[in-house]
């Protein structure tokens, strides 16, 4: 059993720093790929059929079962992947991403992304302020050590357009699904939409936590992600690990 984590938008492999050294503690094998147009592959550009190849291919490298966790952009993907690959899905756990990106949110979205594009530094500044802000001084460490990349926000956008989580929560029958928010999370109001569509699925509100659920509230979130993998995997998790 191997966990598969899908970082965000704009972020790399490297927000997932702290659920990695959890599932190592637990003897979890765990695999977290740069998406096209992040991290390593910064200079790619972003496609749903290419970051669809990136977590195929990682899931190829597990060699096995995977339990896949993506938050955001990483989640709707993750449900995405799972709902069509061929490859033994065990579980899915899906963060900040419990409204369906359609309509005139992600109109909107995209309007203020473009808008801050046009800015002289392309929004780098705000970018770090707002992550300052927001986030614990070893969050903001842990998305820094794999680049933030700015200009990747409307190409991914537009490619999320397409999905309906809905639709692939419901294709994906009797696996175990964790749809995990922040309390101030503003992607949550369809939860009970999106939770009603699993055949085999729990909620999760995480208190004191916003958007970024796993950076601000770690221990909480890698908690319910190892729960998860001691689920599907009966004594996949070693005795003593933490969260």
């Amino acid at each position: 059993m191997t966990v598969l984590l899908v970082h965000g938008i704009r972020a790399s492999r490297t927000m997932w720093l702290r659920q990695l050294a959890a599932l190592e503690e637990a003897g979890v094998p765990a695999l977290a790929p740069d998406l096209p147009g992040h991290g390593e592959r910064a200079a790619e550009p972003f496609t749903l059929d290419g970051a669809h190849a990136a977590i195929e291919d990682a899931a190829r490298s597990a060699g096995g079962a995977v339990v896949v966790v993506g938050l955001s952009l990483g989640g709707y993907l993750a449900l995405h992947w799972a709902a069509r690959t061929a490859r033994p899905v065990a579980g899915v756990l899906a963060a900040g991403c419990s409204t369906r990106p359609r309509g005139p949110g992600l109109a909107g979205y995209r309007r203020v992304a473009r808008l801050i594009a046009r800015l002289p530094d392309g929004g780098r500044g705000l970018n770090d302020t707002l992550a300052r802000l927001a986030l614990p001084r070893d969050a903001v460490a842990d998305l820094d050590a794999g680049g933030m990349a700015l200009g990747v926000m409307d190409a991914a956008l537009a490619a999320v357009a397409g999905i309906d989580p809905v639709a692939d929560l419901r294709a994906l029958g009797d696996v175990p699904v964790r749809l995990v928010n922040g309390r101030w999370d503003h992607f949550r109001l369809e939860e009970r939409r999106l939770l009603a569509a699993c055949a085999n699925g729990r909620l999760h509100v995480v208190p004191g936590a916003h958007h970024l659920v796993s950076l601000v509230r770690p221990a909480d979130f890698n908690r319910i992600m190892l729960d998860l993998v001691a689920e599907v995997g009966p004594g996949t998790v070693r005795a003593g690990g933490s969260g």
